[in-house]
């Protein structure tokens, strides 16, 4: 099994810009298709962005594009997620998440309940 722990969540005025962690224990890290995702209060759980098992490719929702990149470091077991220029409604949780399927998060499909591993989440509030 794979542990996910994130970090990096907090306040931050719209704007503004965070980069969040996850930390990977257990099994291979390259061996997973890592990718975040949010939940808002009230909301479903929302696909953000994913990164191939080499990092060399990218996928994101429509409202993280120019805005979100996501990036890992097989060397440290870690996969980011720099945020720039943060929105009120970027307000939720984030989740990281992991799959050693491509499928389960790529593509304009994706749903969340297919996604084998998830970390514990981190807070992120952007006030106006």
């Amino acid at each position: 099994q794979v542990h996910l722990v994130e970090s990096g969540g907090g306040l931050v005025q719209a704007g503004g810009s965070l980069r969040l962690s996850c930390t990977a224990s257990g099994r291979t890290f390259s061996n997973f298709v890592m990718g975040w995702f949010r939940q808002a209060p009230g909301k479903e759980r929302e696909f953000v962005a994913s990164v191939s098992w080499s990092g060399d490719n990218t996928y994101y929702a429509d409202s993280a594009k120019g805005r979100f990149t996501i990036s890992r470091d097989n060397a440290k077991n870690t996969v980011y997620l720099q945020m720039n220029t943060l929105k009120p409604e970027d307000t939720a949780v984030y989740y990281c998440a992991a799959d050693p399927m491509l499928d389960h998060l790529w593509g304009s499909q994706i749903d969340y309940r297919s996604v084998e591993i998830w970390g514990q989440g981190t807070l992120v509030t952007v006030s106006s």
